[in-house]
């Protein structure tokens, strides 16, 4: 008998419920409190992930990192000649690992951002620049230009779209969001082993009780030591949580679709209003990220940024009007609004590793050179 793999199914659904965005930290048997926070037995848990990650319902399955925190990083939009976006796309997708989310995007709006047709995020390892690094990118590219737009607070990060399938316009927490601030920390080179161990995607047959045994003797490294390690790094706020990525951009092989449209909004609200603005946005359920962000004068001078998704564009415009309500009864004016629908887009995970990165800029370099050689 073979194993559902759809996310819309029952037992899949309890699952995902949980395993999407639930399981904050780090935890040496992760498969196990999702089998206690799904009300599932722990061999079903084990069994349906596998086989929705084999399917690839699941797209990835990983301990997250809070990235902002290892490496600066960005979102930047790029303005790209029309025929040269799907290069672009993908160069910065499939030849640049410290490209994250890289999305086609538009706007119904008639303002200069939207000839910015490309939207990415960017990690660089401290010690390199955002800034030259774009610059390479576009050298490569053909850009005209682009935006850096770093996160100043962000007070949303997650996925979770199983069970914000239910979530309705206005659903938002009791309490304001918190504002984290980027801050980045230093890594011994023992825990950098530790780290990419830690952030590896977890194959097929890793998607067993207590998977970072097999890491730690990958790493070289006893179940104790690798523990500690991972503990202490959850203790400096580097990992975010154990989480099973949905392909929610993608139909699956049967046609289903998690989500069909994500939209990007955009807010002004008046300087200094920022940090109580995004806790105000962040705080509704509809919200997968929410950000402090300096859009500039080519966006309108926003300075709120945030991420929804949904099968339904009416919907989330539905969304976005509760949470502008929201705004207004809280006495934030709204200074300008909009938004930004994603089109074609890929998702992976930012590399941010200074070894990796060190290789990558000296290759691109050289390629450069034998290319002008000709």
């Amino acid at each position: 008998m073979s194993i559902p793999t759809e996310y819309n199914d029952p037992i899949n659904a309890a699952i995902l419920a949980i395993s999407e965005d639930k399981i904050a930290g780090f935890h040496a048997d992760p498969f196990s409190l999702i089998a206690e926070k799904s009300g599932q037995p722990l061999d079903v848990v084990l069994s349906r992930i596998r086989a929705m990650l084999e399917a690839g319902t699941i797209r990835r399955v990983r301990q997250t990192l809070i990235a902002n925190n290892l490496a600066p990083g960005s979102l930047v939009a790029w303005r790209i000649p029309e025929g040269k976006l799907d290069t672009a796309f993908d160069f910065m997708f499939r030849e640049d690992p410290f490209s994250g989310h890289v999305v086609t995007r538009s706007t119904d709006a008639n303002i200069p951002g939207g000839a910015f047709k490309l939207w990415t995020t960017i990690k660089v390892p401290i010690g390199f620049s955002l800034q030259e690094h774009c610059e390479l990118l576009q050298q490569k590219t053909g850009a005209e230009d682009f935006r850096l737009m770093p996160a100043k607070g962000i007070f949303a990060l997650g996925v979770g779209h199983v069970r914000r399938k239910t979530s309705q316009p206005g659903d938002r927490a009791d309490e304001p969001a918190t504002m984290m601030m980027p801050s980045v920390v230093k890594l011994t080179n023992r825990e950098w082993e530790i780290l990419l161990e830690l952030k590896r995607e977890f194959l097929p047959e890793e998607i067993i009780s207590f998977p970072w045994r097999q890491r730690a003797q990958k790493a070289g490294a006893s179940e104790e030591e690798f523990l500690a390690i991972a503990r202490s790094l959850e203790e400096r706020k580097l990992l975010g949580r154990f989480s099973t990525f949905l392909e929610h951009v993608k139909p699956s092989a049967t046609g289903v679709r998690v989500t069909r449209f994500n939209g990007l909004f955009h807010w002004a609200v008046p300087p200094g209003r920022e940090a109580e603005a995004g806790a105000e946005i962040g705080r509704h359920d509809i919200m997968t990220h929410c950000y402090w962000r300096e859009g500039g004068p080519e966006f309108y001078n926003v300075n709120m940024m945030g991420v929804a998704h949904g099968t339904d564009r009416t919907r989330l415009f539905e969304h976005k009007a509760a949470i502008d309500k929201h705004l207004q009864e809280a006495g934030i004016p709204l200074l300008y609004t909009n938004v930004f629908w994603g089109g074609r887009s890929e998702i992976k995970p930012s590399e941010i590793s200074p070894i990796i990165y060190k290789e990558w800029w000296e290759r691109m370099h050289n390629s450069q050179r034998t290319a002008g050689s000709y």
